[in-house]
């Protein structure tokens, strides 16, 4: 039995979460950054003052062991690409570290990507899955990316990329037409309670330029829409389902790349269950449960354990 602390201090959420091997489970504290009434995010400024304050609050409500620590997972970055960087990773990095420092403990540095990658799989019980190549998502409010895992010995998972969006992200526009719609930003949650009140259908042409997409038309649509007069449940539905779309055509130009491989969802707006459904006609789909979908330490702590049993 061992148990690993994960970090993940991303431009959303403050987190922590304690992963215990020998039962399985995960316990996890998290707290949204403050985002003013009408506005569609935070400088990274405001993002590290944030995490520095909630912090130490999402660490003081897990309960150790008195055994102490075998491990930390922190994220440090977005994805393990050159130039992938953040100011308000720092926060979770700085904190790991010293923990690390004063305990002795081993610190297990990893990417924002490969921790939503690795929560979801422990979600729908499919950790097997990373040793073996597969197709994953990450769609949130950063990111529509479509990558190619295969086990790597130094980096856990070795990403390649498949597709993304050129413009918009999938997140961007939830939160876009969520703002004008008059909900409060992060507006993931709000949008798909109030698209479930629309009771019609609709089909979205996504732009497509070989495995990328784009998605700056989706919300020039639904501004269209609501100057139309068109009902704010429409709306809702409208963008979803046209998210929907576009993440179906970039999973179908993937697997004619990469055939055969389970695909993993992951990210914050995969926890929507209107995309979901979409998607649960691709062969071999694996979804992360809404917990682990949102941005999480979940991840960074399963990655400690990954890389300390891969150690041994």
């Amino acid at each position: 039995m061992a148990f690993y602390l994960g970090l993940d201090t991303s431009n959303y959420t403050t987190s922590a979460a304690l992963y215990d091997t020998g039962t399985g489970t995960i316990v996890q504290a998290k707290k949204l950054l403050p985002v003013k009434p009408g506005e569609k995010g935070l400088r990274q400024s405001d993002a590290v003052f944030h995490h520095t304050v909630q912090l130490p609050q999402m660490v003081g409500q897990l309960t150790f062991p008195e055994t102490g620590l075998s491990g930390i997972g922190v994220s440090v970055r977005p994805r393990n690409a050159e130039g992938s960087y953040m100011p308000c990773f720092l926060c979770g990095a700085s904190a790991a570290d010293m923990l690390g420092q004063m305990g002795g403990i081993p610190v297990y540095r990893t990417s924002h990507q490969i921790g939503h990658i690795l929560a979801a799989l422990y979600s729908a019980d499919a950790l097997a899955l990373v040793k073996q190549p597969f197709l994953a998502f990450h769609v949130s409010g950063g990111t529509t990316d479509c990558v190619y895992c295969e086990p790597d010995e130094e980096l856990m998972l070795r990403i390649t990329p498949v597709g993304t969006s050129l413009d918009l992200k999938a997140g961007q526009a939830v939160d876009r037409v969520g703002v004008m719609l008059g909900l409060q930003f992060p507006c993931g949650p709000a949008l798909e309670v109030l698209a479930a009140e629309s009771t019609k259908t609709f089909r979205y042409r996504p732009t497509m330029k070989g495995t990328d997409c784009c998605l700056s038309g989706l919300e020039n649509q639904c501004a269209a829409a609501i100057r139309a007069g068109e009902a704010p449940c429409d709306v809702a539905k409208r963008c979803l389902s046209a998210i929907a779309d576009v993440l179906l055509a970039m999973t179908k130009k993937a697997q004619e790349i990469h055939a055969d491989c389970p695909v993993v969802y992951a990210g914050g707006v995969m926890s929507n269950q209107l995309i979901q459904s979409c998607l649960r006609q691709v062969k071999g789909a694996v979804f992360a449960k809404p917990a682990f979908s949102c941005d999480n330490a979940a991840g960074t702590a399963i990655y400690a354990a990954l890389c300390a049993e891969q150690a041994v």
